[in-house]
């Protein structure tokens, strides 16, 4: 493992913020993590996991020593013939991994289609979209314990996944995952309740939707609504859909008739936070380098030399411009490195 000293992030989150690591280092194998941990400890540094810096806003230059996840692997470790169990590395990128499970007539994955990073974070905050969440196709995953040095199996329940949350996502810095497992299947059970995904099948032509064409249609409106980062900075979502009191959800409903809402199973109410953030006006919204997207209101974006502190203010004016309006408070969903 080799290890450098002040190098740039810059190309290492994909909000493109410039800010430095004190110490950068690539793990390729378990073998580079020990020894990356190992490192940190002797020189009595902090150990800064990351991986494909897509859910990630830095706002200061990071004293510890940075580590990226850029272990590879895909294998099969059971298969009945209808389900088959997945296990991929940390460090496979996460969208690719999906292709690799539908050109091998995997489903499950297909909906999760076109999402940035890699496959140790995907469960770290319980990646989701149309309809379906990692918690839905989870088998298990291994993580190394950085304060014993000891490897753990997590379960489906261990990991206590929320609505982009999990057990991992509240203990920063302790687990290290190293790899995750899958529960796939050779049938598939597609999902479609997502109305701009059945319009966007309409639109092509296709009346009986194949897990292939579901993940194609997922890319095809990704690529229409959301900027690639790699042309313009930005970490998809920047804020969590709001959970409401039904209470509060018939007021607001009563002022807005087309506020969109999805009943839950608790009987919270989930509101849309795009329709909010574009509702009050800040859609195309721009301060500086920082700003709101103008294809859609919940993406936050860095037009070239914006700062994580300039996108961390803008993201607090929302904030407090929709609890004023709404009574609504937004959660961000990147994990935030402010001082």
């Amino acid at each position: 493992m080799q290890v450098f000293a002040q190098i740039s992030l810059k190309p290492f989150n994909s909000f493109g913020i410039d800010v430095c690591a004190q110490l950068f280092a690539e793990a390729y194998d378990d073998s580079d993590v020990h020894e990356a941990i190992s490192y940190a400890v002797i020189h009595a540094l902090p150990l800064f996991i990351i991986g494909g810096g897509s859910n990630l806003l830095l706002t200061q230059d990071i004293h510890a020593l940075v580590l990226r996840m850029a272990t590879q692997g895909i294998r099969v470790l059971q298969d009945d013939s209808v389900h088959v169990v997945i296990e991929a590395e940390a460090g496979e990128a996460w969208h690719p991994f999906v292709l690799w499970t539908l050109d091998h007539g995997l489903y499950g994955l297909e909906n999760l289609s076109l999402i940035p990073g890699t496959v140790g974070a995907a469960p770290m905050q319980n990646i989701g979209a149309y309809g379906v969440e990692i918690k839905d196709v989870f088998a298990g995953l291994t993580a190394l314990d950085c304060q014993t040095g000891e490897l753990r199996d997590f379960s489906l329940q261990e990991c206590q996944f929320a609505y982009r949350d999990s057990l991992l996502k509240h203990d920063i810095g302790r687990w290290l995952v190293l790899r995750v497992r899958f529960m796939l299947s050779r049938i598939s059970n597609k999902k479609l309740d997502y109305g701009s995904l059945q319009q966007c099948l309409v639109k092509q032509g296709i009346t009986e939707a194949t897990p292939i064409d579901i993940s194609r249609a997922i890319c095809s409106i990704r690529r229409e609504t959301l900027p690639d980062p790699v042309k313009l900075g930005n970490a998809g979502s920047f804020f969590k859909n709001p959970l409401v009191s039904e209470v509060l959800a018939a007021e607001l409903k009563c002022q807005y008739p087309d506020l969109v809402t999805h009943q839950q199973p608790d009987g919270q109410i989930k509101l849309a936070a795009g329709w909010l953030i574009d509702k009050s006006g800040w859609k195309g919204f721009r301060d500086g380098d920082a700003g709101v997207y103008k294809m859609q209101a919940l993406v936050l974006v860095n037009y070239g030399a914006a700062t994580g502190r300039d996108i961390v203010s803008l993201a607090k004016r929302i904030q407090s411009d929709i609890a004023k309006r709404f009574k609504v408070h937004l959660e961000m969903e990147p994990t935030i490195i402010e001082p």
